[in-house]
């Protein structure tokens, strides 16, 4: 039940990620705020990822 739900949150994290590309292409958004940001979720994304390798860490059996 944890698996579909970190998923999903990695699939919003991403999707974010390519927000973040066009907002800063558009000229939206400042490039330090991107390089920031992108970032943040890149590191995001990791942690999530190795949530979801490491599930018995993090739910119950």
């Amino acid at each position: 039940m944890l698996l579909p739900k970190l998923a999903d949150a990695d699939a919003g994290a991403a999707e974010t990620l390519v927000w973040l590309d066009f907002a800063s292409r558009c000229s939206y958004l400042a490039s330090d705020v991107h390089q920031t940001l992108t970032t943040h979720y890149e590191e995001l994304g990791k942690m999530i990822g190795s949530m979801m390798k490491h599930l018995d860490r993090f739910a119950p059996a």
